[in-house]
């Protein structure tokens, strides 16, 4: 039971100091916000609500990750080094794909609720 109470911590800790001082997840975080009413009216169903909400964790889980290897990176050096560069650009790739889940997802929902196309 300690470990868990010490990973709620360090979960905590984590969210903390991304919602002041990261763009990215604030902007994602407010996403979600935003998301959670909206996607309602566009889902047809509670698998369909979860799917679109889900997928928006699931950008905010990338994010998270992505913030994780930028950081390890910058703490080995702040120097150009070509790996570092790779890794950093392999997270930011991994978020775009994230983004392109996320708009297909709700881009689906959003035509097969107002356009009457099924899906």
């Amino acid at each position: 039971m300690e470990r868990l109470v010490k990973a709620f911590q360090n979960s905590v800790r984590a969210f903390s100091r991304l919602i002041r001082t990261e763009a990215a997840f604030q902007q994602e975080v407010m996403l979600l916000v935003a998301a959670l009413p909206i996607g309602w009216f566009i889902a047809e169903s509670w698998s369909g609500y979860a799917l679109l909400i889900g997928a928006i964790l699931f950008l905010i889980t990338v994010e998270v990750l992505n913030t994780g290897i930028e950081a390890a990176c910058d703490a080995v050096s702040r120097e150009f080094n070509i790996d570092i560069q790779l890794a950093k650009d392999c997270g930011s790739l991994a978020v775009l794909i994230s983004i392109v889940i996320v708009l297909g997802i709700w881009g689906f929902a959003i035509a097969e609720r107002f356009f009457g196309l099924p899906i």
